[in-house]
């Protein structure tokens, strides 16, 4: 699926896929999360046109919405995100949302190019939520996997061990008598 987004500077549409969408969540303190610069971009609007109308309409954004980042997790962030450079030279701390809350500054945009692209940056969080549950499913495959693995090698190392042993020759000393062998020897 793509998105297509109308350019601020252009007049013409761009195609964007949820997947590009997709890498711009993160993880931030155990909670996927948007960055205020990127929901920026994709809502058509400037980071300090986004950030006021957060500011406007604070009561909209409860804690499970939006979180202000530390400056070790901007850091981190400038770090590991090449699209996100710009950041290391602001002085301020970027916001970080969350999908309810990337949802709810759509609202407070209010503009038509939000509300369309909103959709498609929930349907992103959904894609991911929908990978990590199965690759949680495909570890616990795995682990069942590697356990009967284990239990396997087990057996099948005493079933060589057994036909080593039916295997060996007799030991050198204890000879079996050939014939009649009465109960008193």
């Amino acid at each position: 699926r793509a998105l297509r987004m109308a350019s601020n500077k252009q007049s013409t549409a761009v195609i964007l896929p949820i997947e590009q969408i997709a890498k711009r969540i993160l993880l931030i303190r155990s909670q996927k999360v948007m960055l205020d610069a990127d929901l920026a971009e994709l809502y058509g609007t400037q980071t300090k046109r986004l950030n006021e109308q957060v500011k406007r309409n604070r009561k909209r954004f409860p804690e499970d919405f939006l979180f202000r980042l530390s400056t070790v997790e901007k850091s981190e962030v400038v770090a590991n995100c090449d699209h996100l450079e710009k950041l290391k030279y602001s002085p301020r701390l970027p916001y970080a949302f969350t999908e309810h809350g990337a949802l709810m500054a759509a609202t407070v945009l209010n503009t038509p190019l939000a509300v369309e692209v909103s959709v498609f940056v929930v349907r992103a969080f959904v894609r991911l939520r929908e990978v990590l549950a199965a690759n949680q499913q495909l570890a616990a495959k795995l682990m069942d996997l590697e356990h009967k693995v284990v239990m396997h090698d087990a057996a099948i190392a005493e079933l060589i061990e057994n036909m080593r042993q039916l295997m060996a020759p007799p030991e050198k000393g204890h000879k079996r008598r050939i014939g009649f062998a009465s109960w008193e020897d």
